[in-house]
């Protein structure tokens, strides 16, 4: 969404119309769901995506007659094989296409305000509308929804990922995790691996006794932390004052034969049974990861996973549907 509103404001300062295509429902096997975006010009694609393939270019088509035209549109997509597109994904995109003129003095506030909210990380959403103009909530729902009549989207400000540990790891991990819209904060106890010019790319870098997290960083129920210290003692000071407090999750890199000696010193600590079995360890997903970059790709892929699960659970909590994760 960032890239999205950032190239919107360029587009308008050039004095040229545009038209944001958002995807308002989805059904079946589709490359993007609900909330996927993209902006078209008088060239076509400028930012975004809502999946690629004939999906987009016929959804560009249609943003071209937008244009044209100077009217939004909701138009359906088929993606099934054999259909008006020949795709085989076998779902169906409904896509919503606002047009934004050039002398739109509300879409340029509401950009404006967009890219504050999203540099500042506070949070909201946005609701889009055929007629009127846009507007910025500061309540709704937990994922995107549409009502057949507005579509609301919360904006991304980011989950938060605190890596624990500042070593060769965490420099290929805090790019990666960026590059996947997560925010990142990086708690070390040692200098020279605590600082702003050697992890630009992360949000916050701490320099604090591992001893006393509380100290150095508020953490919240909707962290995720990844341990990577230098060694078992500072992992066990770190999982320790971890496992004490609700967090959206809790990975630790590590060996076997690391895993059972700090999980036996927390034991020993009086750390329950039931938070010790939380601990993702080895964190990451099995895809015999050898090299720093190869770990990052690894741990990574695991938190995009529970990211995800999370964000299902909410949205089937939201609408009063059971789970089924």
């Amino acid at each position: 969404m960032r890239t999205i509103f950032e190239t919107l404001l360029s587009l308008l300062d050039r004095g040229e119309d545009a038209v944001l295509v958002t995807v308002v429902s989805a059904e079946g096997s589709t490359p993007r769901g609900t909330g996927a975006q993209l902006l078209a010009g008088r060239e076509g694609l400028i930012a975004g995506t809502i999946g690629g393939g004939p999906g987009e270019a016929q959804a560009l088509a249609f943003a071209a007659e937008v244009l044209k035209e100077g009217r939004s549109n909701l138009r359906r997509l088929e993606l099934r094989h054999g259909g008006e597109l020949d795709s085989v994904c076998g779902g169906e995109q409904t896509v919503f296409l606002q047009f934004i003129p050039c002398d739109s003095v509300g879409w340029r506030s509401l950009a404006r305000e967009v890219l504050a909210r999203l540099e500042a990380r506070r949070g909201g959403w946005l609701a889009l509308t055929a007629e009127g103009a846009p507007v910025l909530l500061e309540e709704g729902p937990g994922g995107p929804a549409w009502d057949g009549e507005r579509l609301v989207l919360p904006l991304p400000v980011g989950e938060r990922v605190v890596i624990f540990g500042g070593g060769h790891c965490a420099l290929a991990l805090v790019p990666v995790l960026r590059s996947v819209g997560f925010r990142v904060a990086v708690f070390d106890d040692r200098s020279e691996f605590a600082g702003k010019e050697r992890f630009p790319e992360a949000e916050m870098v701490i320099c604090h006794p591992y001893t006393d997290i509380a100290g150095g960083l508020e953490l919240t129920a909707e962290d995720y932390a990844v341990v990577m210290t230098s060694g078992h003692s500072h992992d066990f000071e770190v999982e320790e004052q971890l496992l004490r407090r609700p967090l959206r999750y809790v990975g630790v890199m590590g060996s076997r034969t690391k895993t059972a000696y700090v999980n036996g010193k927390l034991r020993e600590a009086g750390v329950p049974e039931e938070a010790i079995r939380r601990v993702h360890t080895p964190i990451g997903t099995a895809i015999k990861a050898v090299t720093p970059e190869e770990i990052a790709v690894s741990i990574t892929g695991e938190l995009i996973y529970e990211r995800a699960l999370h964000r299902e659970a909410a949205g089937a909590a939201e609408h009063g549907c059971p789970s089924h994760l």
